[in-house]
């Protein structure tokens, strides 16, 4: 899989039960010992002082071994799956100029057989058979394989996949055959607008640098040119294999229920005999957009029916200042989205809906900053509007200066959020850990993306002087350049237009001026500051109570006993019978939650900052809300939300913008691959009533704001509530909880319970994202 983002214990002696083994504290000092010796004999160094999670109860020791490799080992008695992961810092910037696509071929091929298992289905096979799974990736610089599996096989697995770093067969027939899926997965992506938009990106950059090539691959890169060149693939392969694939440069991950002892004889059993070629992880100092490809403006026809803005700017590798973090200050304040935010600014104009900000990593040597924007109609006929208004909010940003407020509270929200930081699954932690063992410090691959400290307003300074008209690339993408375009992308086929930016615009961001709206962010209230646990329930339930039961509502309860974090989930289901009783219902519904949440995201983003976050979304048997984060403000943002759905006002721009919003998706789903119209269409047939999308939007047409202002006083009038609280509470809190759902919805909206046969009917068809519990009396 080509992606563009940036181990098992030696069997132990038997004894013969009937021997009785009398050990002296010095002679079990002296096996403890010679154990020490044997396992540090293959390693320069070992760091068990990693930093981790207040709460995080796994166990973790740092290793280089004598071949240069990184490890991390990782000790989980719990786990109910392990797992490994390597990443070999190699990927598609470093293929042959003549033969696109090499390292990710490369990363399919070791899939397909090695010296000592060299069935080709072996690795797979295995996983299979013992409750795993795998997967690889290859991005700009990196190539990352991963799998997990049941705990009691997982030194089988770690031995087959510590194979395709060893010695790799490439067979020939193998090599052909799977030039054919390398082709087959490019060809799923040729109709996917990201990977077009891309792809788009690099092409258009200097055709002399890496980053411009194609790195997927497909037949003719692989197959098909490298013959008519005389070039051999299987011959490449076994070249960029072993020119690359060196331990010192490579990164293993293994997460297990054994002991760190026992993982770390493991991964000396397979990892220490990786040869290390001692090869330099490439670096490109030089950016590939230059003078040249800056000043830019694309012009982009998409295969879906999307609109889009977005802006790039050039800027330095800022990977070395990673305990400073620069970037993500900047794109914080860029990026926000409450009250005086740019996205506020240019949401009350009906331009946009949605705006993300920050750095963009390229690759060892150079970086981006970006800033993108869908748009509405209104909006794409504004877009030098929209970028003088950016560049207001970034002149905006360099007066003000670097403020160290600012800094201090991101930096205590992210050390928050580490030290409370949910357990990852086995897979997803030797993944992300694997990828940071070559960036960053052993000790510190758990926190580097959450801790820093460094305090360095130079570098933001530096960062904001990139943000310039003439360091900037411009792309517009909407079906509005049909047939107005003149060169199409070699490898996608996407049609475009590369254009100068108008000298009127570039003088004009030169001097933006400034917008007495804009304003920078207020100090975020919703930072939490209780972390203490909630006294713990004299009798500990392992499932969900009933400790409410009334004509209107139900609340189950339960208090969290294994995690012990400050954090609490609230989830509520609201039957009512009218949302889907026909595609008109169900389209008043999405457009309702849709301009809710729109209408509630300047309150709700600092709660979200803070890690306290909601969702509304329609259901086949009503709506259904759910709170999770900090259980701290929970009831403040509760009561926010329940406050805001008794007096919604539909306000009419908004309206047509999104009623718009939705009209587009139900038409896109058109252009999804086959595999989403079959998952589709097969619930389609097995759920009882499942509105496909030609209905949806056939009924879409008789959507009116009158029909949707009755709709939303209609559902709020009668309804039944279902309500779980999990996590840091109690039962006074969970019962404080529902008493502020229902005094605010009785008071505000007058709302009286549906009648038991509805409920019944309601609670009968549980369709996706409707929740039931049941009472079972175990005697």
């Amino acid at each position: 899989m080509l992606s563009f983002s940036r181990f098992i214990s030696r069997k132990s002696p038997v004894f013969n039960r009937s021997f009785t083994l009398n050990y002296t504290p010095q002679s079990l000092l002296r096996i403890r010992l010679r154990k020490l010796s044997t396992m540090q004999s293959g390693v320069k160094v070992v760091i068990n002082d990693v930093i981790k999670s207040e709460g995080d109860k796994r166990l973790y020791r740092g290793l280089e071994l004598n071949n240069g490799m990184k490890v991390m080992l990782i000790s989980d008695e719990e786990t109910d799956k392990s797992a490994a992961a390597m990443d070999v810092h190699i990927g598609t910037m470093s293929d042959p100029e003549n033969l696109p696509g090499l390292a990710h071929f490369c990363e399919h091929m070791l899939f397909l057989g090695t010296e000592k298992y060299p069935e080709e289905n072996e690795y797979s096979k295995f996983l299979s058979e013992h409750g795993g799974s795998s997967n690889a990736f290859t991005s700009a610089e990196h190539t990352n394989y991963y799998f997990d599996v049941a705990p009691e096989h997982f030194k089988g697995a770690l031995d087959r996949f510590s194979q395709f770093f060893r010695c790799p067969l490439f067979t020939a027939s193998a090599t052909d055959r799977e030039v054919n899926a390398v082709n087959s997965e490019n060809d799923k992506n040729l109709a996917n607008d990201v990977w077009r938009l891309h792809q788009l990106e690099r092409s258009t950059s200097d055709s002399n640098h890496p980053y411009s090539r194609f790195g997927t691959g497909n037949k003719f890169t692989l197959q098909t040119r490298p013959k008519e060149l005389g070039l051999d693939p299987r011959e490449e392969l076994l070249k960029f294999h072993k020119k690359y694939y060196s331990s010192n440069i490579m990164g293993v991950s293994v997460l297990g229920k054994e002991s760190l002892d026992e993982l770390h004889s493991m991964v000396l059993e397979y990892f220490s005999e990786v040869e290390n070629k001692n090869v330099s992880v490439p670096e490109w100092p030089v950016s590939p957009y230059g003078v040249s490809q800056l000043k830019k403006s694309l012009l982009v026809v998409p295969v879906k029916d999307v609109r889009n803005l977005f802006l790039l700017w050039p800027i330095p590798d800022l990977h070395k200042y990673y305990k400073s973090f620069p970037g993500h200050y900047l794109g914080h304040l860029i990026g926000h989205e409450g009250q005086g935010s740019l996205l506020s600014e240019l949401k009350d104009r009906g331009w946009v809906n949605q705006l993300v900000s920050g750095q963009k990593g390229g690759a060892k040597g150079f970086d981006f900053f970006y800033l993108n924007v869908d748009l509405t109609e209104d909006g794409i006929e504004h877009v030098d509007d929209i970028i003088i208004l950016m560049y207001q909010y970034i002149a905006l940003t360099k007066q003000q200066g670097p403020q160290e407020w600012i800094f201090r509270e991101c930096q205590d929200l992210s050390k928050m959020h580490f030290r409370f930081k949910d357990k990852d699954m086995p897979r997803q932690c030797v993944l992300s850990v694997a990828g940071c063992l070559q960036e960053y410090p052993l000790g510190e691959v758990l926190s580097c993306y959450y801790l820093y400290d460094e305090w360095k307003p130079d570098l933001i300074d530096m960062l904001l002087s990139k943000l310039t008209p003439e360091n900037m690339r411009i792309g517009v993408v909407g079906k509005k350049f049909e047939g107005k375009t003149d060169q199409k992308e070699n490898w996608y086929g996407t049609d475009y237009t590369i254009e100068n930016i108008s000298e009127d615009l570039l003088n004009k961001l030169e001097n933006p001026g400034f917008n007495e709206n804009l304003k920078s962010p207020n100090r975020n209230e919703f930072i939490p500051t209780d972390f203490e646990l909630k006294t713990r329930d004299l009798e500990n339930s392992k499932f969900p109570k009933l400790v409410k039961n009334t004509p209107l509502t139900r609340l189950w309860y339960q208090q969290d006993n294994e995690f012990l974090l400050p954090k609490s989930f609230i989830n509520v289901d609201f039957y009512i019978p009218i949302t889907y009783v026909d595609p008109l219902h169900s389209n008043l519904m999405t457009l309702f939650t849709k301009l809710f949440n729109d209408s509630l995201n300047e309150y709700t983003y600092d709660a979200e900052l803070a890690g306290l976050s909601y969702s509304l979304v329609g259901t086949m048997c009503g709506m259904f809300l759910k709170i999770k984060g900090y259980s701290h403000k929970q009831p403040v943002l509760l009561g926010k939300i329940l406050e805001k759905l008794t007096s919604f006002e539909v306000d009419p721009k908004r309206y047509e913008i999104l009623k718009e919003e939705i009209y587009r998706s139900l038409i896109n789903f058109k252009a999804e691959e086959s595999y989403q119209h079959a998952m589709f269409y097969s619930e389609v047939i097995v759920q009882e009533q499942l509105w496909t999308k030609q209905e949806k939007l056939d009924a879409l047409q008789d959507v009116t704001i009158d029909k949707l202002r009755a709709f939303v006083l209609e559902i709020l009038s009668r309804m039944s509530i279902e309500c779980l609280v999990y996590g840091n509470e109690d039962l006074q809190s969970s019962q404080n909880t529902v008493n502020i759902i229902e005094n605010i919805i009785q008071t505000q909206s007058g709302t009286k319970a549906i009648c038991e046969s509805q409920k019944k009917k309601l609670q009968g068809n549980t369709p996706s994202r409707c929740f039931i519990f049941h009472v079972h009396n175990h005697k």
